[in-house]
C-alpha cells in the first residue's frame, strides 16, 4: 500500500522533476504534485508525493530538514485535508438593538 507525504518549504522553482530526483533514490515514486495557485499558475511552495510505506519511511527521515533548491524541506506523512466550514457571513438579526 502507498503512503502520501507532504513536502513543504519548496522554492517556487523547483518542479515536479526535482521532487521525483530527490525522492527515487528511496524507492519507486508513484507520483509528484506540487500544488500552484488557481489564479496564477504559481507553486504554493509545497505538494504531495505517493510512494511504497517502507519507502516513504525512509524519505522522512532522510529528507525532512534537508536541503533542496536552497531550501530547508519539510517532509511528513500527509494529513487528509480538513473540511472547512464557510458557514458565516450574512445578517444575524439583532445588530445590538432591541426593536419593540
Amino acid at each position: 500500500m502507498s503512503k502520501k507525504l507532504f513536502v513543504g518549504n519548496l522554492s517556487f522553482q523547483t518542479t515536479e522533476s526535482d521532487i521525483t530526483t530527490a525522492f527515487e533514490q528511496f524507492g519507486a515514486v508513484e507520483s509528484v504534485q506540487i500544488i500552484t495557485d488557481r489564479d496564477t499558475g504559481r507553486s504554493k511552495g509545497f505538494g504531495f508525493v505517493a510512494m511504497g510505506e517502507e519507502e516513504a519511511d525512509k524519505a522522512i527521515a532522510q529528507l525532512n530538514g534537508s536541503q533542496l533548491g536552497g531550501r530547508a524541506l519539510t517532509v511528513n506523512v500527509a494529513k487528509p485535508m480538513a473540511k472547512r466550514d464557510f458557514g458565516g457571513g450574512g445578517y444575524r438579526g439583532g445588530g445590538g438593538r432591541d426593536r419593540y
